[in-house]
Order: structure tokens, then C-alpha cells, then sequence
């Protein structure tokens, strides 16, 4: 019976940003860099998603109705509108399919 040959699992190099990454990972196959027959388990509940800034203009008077909707909730205005944002694109993107 033959041995199983021990697989060399190539180092992973560091990225500037994740557009580095992503090229880098569109060339080169995930299995040359891990070990596919011994897993590990990894907790990502604390991963927060890559966030980009927005210049974003509205009437003065929605955005003060929203800062009133937020402060009765006890939540800071901008983490409303991405609640809202959320809640409607999901609304609108189970509507379509």
C-alpha cells in the first residue's frame, strides 16, 4: 500500500488592500494555499462588512424627521437610514424574484 504523499500548502502573502486580494485569488487556487483534508473552524460573527462612504443629499426636513425617529429609538440617525435602506432593498429585491 502506498503512503500518502504530505502536500506542501504555500504561505499566503499579505495584501495591501482588498482589491490585491481579489486579483490575487481570481489567478491562483485556494487548495495550493490550504489544507483541504484538515479544516479548522473559524467564528466570523464579529466580521464587520467593508462599509464605503457616501455623499448623500436630502431635504432638511426628511432628514430632520428621521433624526427624530432615531433619537425616539435611542439609535444614531445614520445607523437608522441603513436599517431603512436595508429593510426596502431587501422589500424590493424579494418583490422582483
Amino acid at each position: 500500500m502506498k503512503k500518502a504523499s504530505k502536500k506542501l500548502i504555500k504561505q499566503i502573502p499579505k495584501f495591501k488592500n482588498e482589491d490585491a486580494e481579489r486579483k490575487f485569488w481570481d489567478i491562483h487556487d485556494a487548495i495550493d494555499y490550504f489544507d483541504m483534508d484538515n479544516p479548522i473552524e473559524l467564528d466570523l460573527s464579529e466580521l464587520k462588512p467593508t462599509t464605503e462612504s457616501i455623499s448623500l443629499r436630502l431635504p432638511s426636513f426628511l432628514l430632520g424627521r428621521i433624526k427624530e425617529i432615531a433619537n425616539s429609538k435611542d439609535v444614531p440617525y445614520q445607523s437608522l437610514m441603513k436599517v431603512f435602506l436595508s429593510e426596502k432593498v431587501n422589500e424590493e429585491l424579494g418583490a422582483t424574484r
